[in-house]
């Protein structure tokens, strides 16, 4: 037998699936994988239940229902503070990372900010790219901006910005997001941006939009999806919205990866950006809620953590414990103390061990439970340094 494709053999699963198997496997808590474990609005639930026996059940628009693209474009207008044009500049994807392969060709450089979303590596992997790390250094996660033109000196075709962070929780500043503008525009490179957390961010922090920068919305692809905003990560609706000529591809591109996104899903989600600035509000209180139960639990426990400015991820610091090999440690952790979490070596390019990834959207009787098992983590320690 000839052997299989050289770009896809050094592949492994995603580790965090894998840690939701593990979860399963051991009936832990899962705070690895980021869904919840609380329903959709219920709005979208009972346009859902409509769609089912009416349709549209057929093919869509390959690029995206048209009422969807409209409703996404009035949305995104409102919030990105630019006229966005459902007709030229929008493609509905099927989630976010699909959204993410369209500029690299073979051998281009791709600038990652570490720690990063493990599926950009595949990602510039597929692309036939080079990815170029640049560090965001703990507790604070904030770059050297030496560092970072230096990365830009290495003629990238683009950098990959999730902004707000996952896995730590940054939400980058305007000065930041002002020098990372200015170094893209000097070095004709385009930038990339994951922005599926824009509306989980915590006071007094602020996401800004990197396309509403001067010079920016032509050279920036903004890539997001409905899957966190609406609690709907299994539907995998999400869309880029870039420039006509950028749009023009991405349009070919998602065409021939995966044809088109659901059309009862679109249809049904339609009812979702369609809400009120006051459902982005409220969504924003309820994961504050949900961030100051869990962290204040883990301080209760004297855990040392680092405090995450959006989205809903913690890195749980667990070097007291010796932690040399994180991914043992997160399978011991779901085994012996019921809580599943993901080993942050799979989010850093640096040979970082000692943090491990937990989630906190979840039901408060979810992260109390959760809590309660935590509670015998350093108790229990004590045993798996012995192993």
């Amino acid at each position: 037998m000839q052997k299989l494709s050289d770009r896809t053999a050094g592949f492994t699963d995603s580790v965090i699936r894998r840690m939701t198997r593990v979860s399963n496997q051991y009936d832990a808590i899962n705070l690895s994988q980021g869904f919840p474990d609380f329903d959709p609005p219920e709005e979208i639930l009972n346009r859902l239940e409509q769609i089912a026996k009416k349709g549209p059940h057929q093919y869509p628009i390959t690029w995206g229902a048209q009422n969807f693209r409209e409703a996404l474009a009035a949305k995104q207008t409102r919030f990105m503070g630019r006229k966005i044009d459902p007709e030229g500049e929008i493609v509905v994807t099927c989630g976010s990372t699909e959204a993410m392969m369209t500029v690299a060709n073979p051998g281009d450089k791709v600038v990652v900010f570490s720690p990063f979303y493990e599926n950009y590596g595949a990602d510039a992997i597929l692309s036939g790219a080079e990815p170029i790390y640049v560090s965001l250094k703990p507790p604070h996660f904030e770059f050297d901006p030496e560092e970072l033109e230096a990365a830009f000196r290495t003629k990238p075709k683009a950098l990959i910005l999730c902004n707000p962070s996952n896995p730590c929780g940054k939400v980058f500043t305007a000065e930041e997001l002002a020098l990372i503008a200015e170094l893209a525009i000097k070095y004709d490179v385009y930038v990339i941006t994951d922005e599926v957390y824009e509306h989980i961010v915590y006071e007094p922090h602020r996401h800004i939009y990197l396309s509403s920068l001067p010079g920016m919305a032509e050279r920036t692809i903004s890539c997001s999806s409905l899957s966190k905003t609406y609690s709907i990560t299994g539907w995998r609706l999400g869309y880029v919205i870039a420039s006509p000529e950028i749009i023009e591809r991405a349009k070919k591109v998602h065409d021939f990866l995966t044809v088109g996104a659901a059309a009862p899903l679109m249809e049904a989600a339609v009812t979702g950006l369609n809400f009120p600035d006051s459902y982005y509000r409220e969504l924003q209180d309820h994961y504050t809620h949900m961030r100051n139960l869990f962290l204040d639990g883990l301080a209760n426990l004297d855990l040392t953590f680092t405090k995450p400015q959006g989205a809903y991820y913690v890195l749980l610091d667990v070097s007291e414990f010796g932690v040399k090999d994180d991914v043992n440690f997160c399978e011991w952790l779901a085994r012996e103390v019921g809580v599943g979490a993901v080993p942050g070596s799979s989010f850093f390019n640096e040979e970082i061990h000692n943090y491990i990834r937990l989630h906190f959207a979840k039901k408060d009787e979810t992260l109390n439970a959760a809590l309660d098992r935590l509670s015998t983590l350093k108790r229990k320690a004590a045993g798996y340094k012995a192993d």
